[in-house]
């Protein structure tokens, strides 16, 4: 192999792991925009915003999925298809106040497909006003469109949902 021939393969090989690097970041920066904007829907005193400011959040929040993304919050959140429909979702919250912590990325890209899973814990108030617990997992899948990449389908595997004040350990019966 010639002195050019072995530079040429060091730099393609040097460019597609800038690749890989530049694209776990922007999956990464794409989930915590996420859950920026869907934390600010709340405000700091614990309440949800005004509808209308909530729904340019909501709509901000969807334009981060594919037009035909599926967002799927399981059993208790529901299932939705499209942007319009994740809009309409994200803008009518169950609760009163929540903030997003996703940790723990698993991702995987594969050219312009990737998949991924994260960790999320949440303290949450309802719309009754108790405080809980929430922990999970989000599994998503994500597509590279015009050099952006998009949410594709998002799920959350629900691990726990428990009140603030009772925690989430198993309660021992009192001797």
């Amino acid at each position: 192999m010639s002195d050019h021939e072995d530079l040429s393969a060091r730099l393609h090989a040097l460019e597609a792991r800038l690749r890989a690097v530049e694209d776990l970041d922007a999956l990464q920066r794409l989930k915590a925009r996420y859950a920026h904007i869907l934390d600010r829907r709340y405000t700091r005193k614990g309440g949800l915003r005004p509808a209308a400011e909530v729904l340019p959040l909501a709509r901000e929040a969807a334009s981060l999925f594919t037009a035909d993304a599926v967002w799927d919050g399981g059993p208790g959140l529901g299932v939705c298809e499209g942007r319009e429909a994740i809009t309409e979702r994200l803008a009518n919250s169950t609760l009163q106040f929540a903030w997003h912590y996703f940790l723990k990325p698993d991702l995987e890209v594969d050219g312009d497909r990737a998949s991924g899973s994260w960790d999320v814990l949440s303290p949450c108030t309802t719309a009754e006003g108790r405080a809980m617990w929430m922990a999970g997992i989000e599994h998503d899948t994500y597509v590279r469109q015009d050099g952006v990449w998009l949410h594709q389908s998002m799920k959350l595997d629900l691990v726990f949902m428990v009140p603030y004040e009772g925690g989430w350990a198993p309660r021992k019966p009192k001797a």
